[in-house]
């Protein structure tokens, strides 16, 4: 099977580049009709101040009802001279090193297994912790969804 960006694997922007001092919570996107989704979070650190990540599920794109997934698989290339991510231990949120490097954290989403499916969860967001505003943070949802083509469910949308 070939893999084709966007027919098999669509990507939403759910955080712009940004300083994070403060920490931010990006925008609520549906993950009804989605097989599996990865949100990919961007890490130049300049300032050696941690990163926390924590995805947060919802009951609706409005963010209602908003609380912690349940642990989800996590990857991390903590220095962008590496040439493989490392399989970190399955977990709600992950913080980052202190050390000064370009990072990327890949957080792996199965809606049967981090949402409270039984109260209607179907909704992902990211959130960052204050951190500091030498360190910018983006971050990026991949959803593939159950069935391709122009008829996909819309995650911007309930």
């Amino acid at each position: 099977m070939r893999l084709s960006i966007p027919e098999k694997l669509t990507p939403y922007d759910l955080l712009a580049p940004a300083a994070d001092a403060a920490g931010r919570t990006s925008a609520y996107l549906s993950l009804k009709g989605a097989v599996l989704a990865w949100i990919e979070v961007h890490i130049n650190q300049g300032n050696a101040a941690t990163v926390l990540l924590s995805p947060l599920q919802a009951s609706a794109v409005a963010g209602t009802g908003s609380k912690a997934i349940s642990a989800a698989r996590i990857w991390t290339k903590l220095d962008e001279a590496f040439t493989v991510f490392t399989k970190q231990t399955e977990a709600t949120t992950y913080t980052t090193d202190a050390a000064v490097k370009k990072k990327i954290v890949i957080f792996e989403l199965d809606p049967t297994k981090v949402f409270d499916v039984a109260n209607d969860f179907d909704c992902i967001a990211v959130s960052t912790g204050a951190s500091n505003a030498a360190n910018i943070t983006s971050a990026r949802l991949w959803i593939q969804h159950g069935h391709e083509g122009a008829t996909v469910v819309n995650p911007l949308v309930d």
